[in-house]
């Protein structure tokens, strides 16, 4: 299969044959006959002129920002300042993705953000960073931005979650959490020494924590975002004998309280490189249900969305590109038996 066939399918499994019902009424703020979420890394995505202004006082390798809570690596200064022509193509992206929601990644906020999704609306993180979790948000659907999911930061070591609120005090209502967590530990079991490991062993448990959150209430929710660690690895139990965390899947999805059963939406899916210049093994991107919200899951709709060779080649995208997937939530007026604003 070519890589300019993977782009035109946009999905692997789904098409794009049922586009023309993706929605009903976005303007009234009701559900659509088809909800399409995704997340999306678009690695330190920031508007031009605050990219250049942050490069001409760009921090060295291995040295210290000092006080400073803005700063930008010189090696990211030199290879990624973005044209006109890079933020477009990214923009045709977001349209060939197609989602009522996208989690997001390295993004420095609403105005960066608007470059790449001009028709959405936008939940940040309040990180003084260039780097915030986030959400575009179709205009139109019904949300409210949550509150900050600060405890995943470690006390600002590393990213907060960023907490969205679809259709609020509906029966519709999901509970959606973006995620980038510690990088440098994608294959390895988090009871491994390196730094890495331990930093996102210690992510982990407050992880746990906001979906415990949500499942003893009795919502619908989902995390989606960059996790940097393969959930789909081998399988075992969350603890090693020194009662260490080790597998990260086991110690989220332990099924307590009731509610907090997972699923992984790539668990079974093939996976397939953002381009051909890539030799990625695994996903670490990852849209993660609730199994009460996986009911509303269409069959066959995970989505992977990947780049054309040439624009990969010519134009400074992102080391990462999409995954989704679409869910049917049931018409107002339906029951929806087991949800709890």
């Amino acid at each position: 299969m070519t890589r300019s066939t993977v782009l035109l399918a946009v999905t692997l499994l789904a098409g794009l044959a049922a586009a023309s019902n993706w929605r009903s009424n976005p303007s009234q703020g009701s559900p659509p006959e088809r909800l399409r979420i995704a997340t999306w890394n678009l690695e330190w995505l920031i508007a031009p002129e605050e990219f250049r202004a942050l490069a001409r006082d760009c921090v060295p390798r291995d040295a210290s920002p000092g006080p400073r809570r803005r700063t930008l690596p010189c090696d990211t200064a030199a290879r990624l300042e973005r044209s006109t022509a890079d933020f477009r193509v990214l923009e045709r992206y977001a349209r060939l993705l197609d989602a009522d929601v996208v989690a997001l990644q390295e993004v420095d906020g609403e105005r960066a953000a608007r470059l790449v999704f001009p028709d959405h609306e936008f939940c940040f993180t309040q990180r003084e960073g260039v780097q915030n979790n986030g959400f575009a948000i179709r205009r139109g659907l019904a949300h409210r931005c949550g509150e900050d999911w600060s405890a995943l930061s470690l006390g600002g070591r590393v990213r907060s979650g960023a907490e969205l609120i679809l259709f609020p005090g509906t029966a519709q209502e999901m509970r959606l959490l973006s995620v980038h967590l510690k990088s440098g530990c994608q294959h390895r079991p988090l009871d491994d020494p390196r730094d890495a490991c331990e930093t996102l062993s210690r992510q982990v448990p407050e992880l746990e924590r906001w979906i415990d959150a949500q499942a003893a209430a009795g919502r619908r929710y989902a995390i989606l975002g960059d996790f940097n660690h393969d959930l789909l690895m081998g399988r075992g139990p969350a603890r090693n004998d020194q009662g260490q965390l080790r597998n990260f899947w086991a110690e989220i999805d332990d099924g307590e309280p009731a509610g907090a059963r997972l699923v992984n939406v790539a668990a079974g899916q093939p996976f397939v490189n953002c381009s051909a210049s890539q030799n990625y093994r695994s996903y670490i991107d990852h849209v993660v249900l609730s199994e009460s919200l996986a009911e509303w899951r269409l069959t066959g709709s995970f989505v992977r969305l990947t780049y054309e060779t040439r624009d990969a080649l010519q134009r400074k995208l992102t080391d990462h590109c999409p995954v989704g997937v679409d869910l049917a939530p049931p018409r107002p007026g339906t029951p929806a038996s087991g949800t709890q604003p």
